[in-house]
């Protein structure tokens, strides 16, 4: 459903599949999930992206998972798993702060003053290491682009070509770590009918939802699978 409209709700699935396969296989597994998911998500979706906020975060992500490559298997995974969450939930309460508590012209300056160059960096990077370490960056995504006010089919078209790249970018780093192979793919196949009732599900789902309600949607579901993914 996550890939269909409703962001946040794809993160909730890390820490399940962790808890039955061990954290490098789990992470093999979601993977080809995922990028089918993505594929789906773009043909809804493909139309409504919002090139500039893209381009901004995408090179800063391709450097996180580069980065993420790099320290598989030197960070341990319960370890790592508390490190993305209290780092999403401390951004989800300074998106709550600047969205609901200041003032609108507070938060204007603070989009063309920080949001336009440090933000994006900052986001794209830590998404791109999140998600090559644990496919868990929805919520950090999902906070980077709510906090440029997009519209909910923008946020939604942007967050579906973001992850399509990247995703496909990961794939041969997570062959090369031997954390996707035949036996995981096979396994896959048996999924793919589950996932495609989910994005349907999601599409549904995501264009009756208002505007308002789709924001606090985000923050609440980021902010569930955050604690979750912590105390997992």
């Amino acid at each position: 459903m996550s890939k269909g409209g409703i962001p946040g709700l794809g993160i909730l699935a890390v820490p399940f599949v962790a808890m039955v396969i061990p954290g490098k296989a789990s992470t093999g597994l979601v993977l080809p999930m995922l990028v089918v998911g993505d594929m789906f998500a773009l043909l809804i979706w493909r139309k409504s992206v919002s090139v500039p906020d893209l381009l901004r975060a995408l090179p800063w992500a391709l450097l996180g998972v580069l980065a993420g490559w790099r320290l598989l298997g030197k960070i341990p995974d319960a370890y790592m798993s508390q490190v993305i969450a209290t780092t999403v939930l401390l951004i989800l309460v300074i998106q709550v702060w600047r969205k609901f508590l200041s003032s609108s012209k507070e938060n204007t300056e603070g989009r063309n003053s920080i949001g336009k160059h440090i933000f994006p960096a900052f986001m794209g990077s830590l998404g791109g290491i999140t998600t090559m370490l644990a496919n868990a960056a929805g919520p950090v995504i999902g906070v980077y682009l709510l906090s440029l006010r997009l519209d909910k089919a923008r946020f939604l078209g942007t967050s579906a070509w973001f992850f399509f790249i990247v995703n496909w970018i990961k794939v041969p780093f997570m062959v090369e770590q031997n954390m996707i192979t035949r036996e995981s793919l096979s396994t896959n196949l048996v999924m793919v009918p589950a996932l495609l009732c989910g994005v349907g599900m999601g599409v549904l789902i995501a264009r009756r939802m208002k505007q308002r309600t789709f924001e606090i949607a985000v923050i609440v579901l980021a902010s569930a699978a955050c604690l979750k993914l912590f105390f997992s």
